[in-house]
């Protein structure tokens, strides 16, 4: 076990030193990072065998409960503190009979909007009341790091009572002007849905809720940002249009209705971010805005959700960012090349086009 952990923490040293977002431990194969979104696989180390794997996946749970939980169910989420440096969120899973590891690498330093270069209209977003503010994107394009920045500047500028509730908890916040709690699931409550049910009893002025995986969690963060308390979740879409579809259609047909008034009367943003590649080394944002306005409010009540994108590439003026404009902005300035902003682009044409102009 000494051994397992001694090698746990030359990983967790490297990564932290190579500035790296992810490591991976399997079977036959050495310790892999990725850095810029490419894995490297660390060949001056030796393969791991299974038993390897298994030793540092042991290392790596603190409980005996954690341990039956993951012998139960063959996957478990948690988190872990390495020396104030560094937190991980990790994922240890069973494929092919055999134990492995995945751990993103979380930093201690809870960044800006500004220092994650995001649109500066966000600030506008972490002064509301109230309302429903979302933060989406593929896993692992930087959704609960952007969040975190709109809820450290709350935290500096007001003073305010603060709910999470994450599956596990990411970047602890050090409390300044508010009182943060954070609620872990399975460690400090039983599930999304009970934790924002017993947050209604906490009298939290902001709810910040790790992922919205289910109808009965969309429906107490509506129902939260509809009875005064600013909500801000995540969720796995690409655009907002696909977030506003992707929300109604996880309620049957005789409640679609109600959440799309609901949502019509209670969005305020939705905030699309992905992490591209730069041409000289490093990551770059890309991202899409919408901002809930009477236009896009209108379009969600009348069931016209694909005409937001339409809205977005118009209001320009008004703050809003469509992707494509994004990543054509980006090319034109030779930050990332015309390869990389098509693999995300959801529009390749309208890209093209805006490129020629």
């Amino acid at each position: 076990m000494e051994g397992a952990r001694k090698q746990l923490e030359e990983l967790f040293e490297i990564a932290i030193e190579r500035d790296a977002t992810d490591i991976h431990i399997s079977p036959e194969k050495p310790p892999i990072i990725r850095i810029d979104g490419r894995l490297t696989p660390l060949t001056e180390r030796p393969s791991l065998t299974p038993q390897d794997t298994q030793a540092v996946a042991f290392a790596l749970l603190a409980s005996e409960e954690q341990k039956e939980k993951f012998f139960k169910d063959r996957d478990l989420d948690m988190s872990f503190s390495y020396k104030n440096k560094a937190r991980f969120r990790i994922n240890i899973y069973q494929q092919l009979g055999r134990i492995s590891i995945a751990m993103r690498l979380i930093p201690t330093k809870i960044r800006s909007i500004e220092e994650l270069n995001l649109p500066e209209i966000l600030h506008q977003f972490t002064k509301s009341s109230q309302g429903f503010f979302l933060v989406v994107g593929p896993s692992g394009h930087g959704k609960s790091t952007a969040m975190a920045a709109m809820i450290n500047e709350i935290n500096h500028t007001h003073y305010d009572h603060i709910v999470t509730i994450e599956d596990p908890i990411e970047y602890v916040f050090l409390e300044d002007k508010c009182i943060i709690d954070q609620r872990e699931v399975g460690v400090d409550v039983t599930g999304f849905e009970r934790g924002l049910r017993a947050a209604f009893r906490q009298d939290p002025d902001i709810v910040m809720i790790g992922e919205m995986r289910d109808a009965e969690t969309v429906a107490s963060a509506v129902t939260a940002a509809e009875t005064g308390h600013l909500v801000f979740a995540t969720l796995h879409t690409n655009t907002a249009a696909q977030t506003i579809d992707r929300i109604i259609d996880i309620f049957p047909p005789h409640q679609q209705g109600q959440i799309r008034t609901q949502l019509a009367s209670t969005m305020l943003g939705i905030l699309s971010r992905r992490l591209i590649p730069c041409l000289k080394g490093g990551m770059i944002n890309a991202v899409e805005l919408m901002i809930a306005n009477a236009a896009i409010r209108s379009l969600i009540r009348e069931k016209k959700i694909h005409q937001i994108d339409m809205v977005i590439e118009t209001s320009a003026d008004e703050g809003m960012i469509s992707l494509n404009r994004s990543l054509s902005n980006l090319v034109k300035s030779g930050i990332i090349s015309l390869d990389q902003a098509e693999v995300y682009s959801t529009n390749i044409s309208e890209l093209r086009m805006l490129l020629l102009k």
